[in-house]
């Protein structure tokens, strides 16, 4: 049982709320870029608030339309890992599926464990086929070039997920090599999982930056697979991956990362970002937000995630360290990002 005397009643909806679909004007502001007082810039999106029911009680922006969630579908096909076998001899549990829906920073404890899991397997790093890379922490890759490494494929965030799907494809005997063809039964097995879970058809297929494949959503199906992850009967793979991402969110993405800060720091809560400016949210009551800037700024996402968790009623210290963005100049601040819903 999750303890919920930290969200308060509902917001009152607004007055008109957006029906899905209906939306056909020029992305709003979400966020505002103020410099010495002068906004410079502003960055524009889509966002959606799911209720309890996961009816839409506010949107702004284009709320059905496709796009890419980017990482933030990591926990459907975590689940998909599990749907497969890969964690029926224990093999994927706790920390390594927290680390199977990360984008993990690259610090030490990631990589560690990414290496555990590969040897768990009969696996080595060369087994990967996500693309070398340095940490995604800047710390972290200060620290990482500092002492003379190089690009490898286990630094890389996505390398976590990686590992998992081989896991998988060594439980079934399928293919390892070829894990990331959207044909291969792993990813057959993805794709439906993503569908039955947003209850939306994948309309697009892409390349992710790690090279898996990308399955297409709307905000409004991908909140409502983060509400159906978090309301999911104890056991099932879908409950499985959201109680392992709440329990380590510090392997889902880093000690300095506002994922980690809000599922530490507002019991119950799923988080997980995606690039492009992909946010998407579910609390343990089932009301759950999904957004995205449109250009792609992951320097909005805090001040706008921290906005909408508001709205969503959520009142928590926590909130003020997700929405800090100032910007500096001469080494002091003199602005800030700030959401504008």
């Amino acid at each position: 049982m999750h303890d919920d005397s930290w969200i308060s009643p509902p917001p009152a909806p607004a007055p008109a709320p957006a029906e899905e679909g209906a939306y056909t004007g020029p992305p709003p502001v979400l966020a505002e870029v103020v410099r010495s007082g002068f906004a410079e810039g502003r960055h524009r999106g889509s966002l959606v608030l799911l209720g309890p029911d996961g009816a839409v009680e506010r949107a702004w922006g284009d709320v059905a339309g496709q796009v890419f969630p980017r990482s933030a579908n990591k926990p459907f096909q975590a689940a998909a890992v599990l749907r497969a076998g890969a964690g029926t001899a224990g093999s994927l549990t706790g920390e390594r599926l927290a680390l199977a829906a990360a984008s993990h920073s690259g610090e030490p404890f990631h990589l560690d464990l990414v290496r555990k899991m590969l040897a768990a397997a009969g696996l080595s790093e060369d087994d990967l086929r996500n693309p070398p890379d340095l940490p995604l922490d800047p710390e972290e890759r200060e620290a990482y070039v500092a002492a003379g490494r190089t690009r490898d494929r286990v630094a890389m965030n996505c390398s976590g997920k990686h590992a998992a799907m081989l896991t998988a494809c060594v439980a079934h005997g399928w293919p390892r090599d070829s894990y990331l063809a959207p044909d291969h039964p792993l990813q057959r097995t993805v794709r439906e999982t993503v569908e039955e879970t947003a209850g939306e058809e994948v309309r697009h297929v892409g390349v992710d930056g790690c090279g898996a494949p990308l399955l297409s959503l709307s905000l409004t199906a991908l909140a409502r697979g983060f509400r159906r992850l978090v309301l999911a009967a104890e056991g099932t793979p879908e409950r499985r991956v959201a109680d392992a991402m709440r329990a380590h969110p510090e392997y889902v993405a880093g000690t300095r990362r506002w994922d980690t800060w809000l599922m530490r720091g507002v019991p119950g809560a799923l988080a997980k970002v995606g690039a492009e400016g992909v946010q998407a949210v579910a609390l343990p009551d089932g009301r759950a937000l999904a957004f995205k800037v449109d250009d792609g700024a992951l320097r909005a996402v805090g001040p706008v995630l921290a906005r909408a968790l508001a709205l969503l009623g959520v009142r928590s210290p926590v909130l003020a360290r997700i929405g800090a963005a100032p910007l500096l100049g001469g080494g002091e601040q003199v602005g800030e990002i700030r959401a504008t819903i």
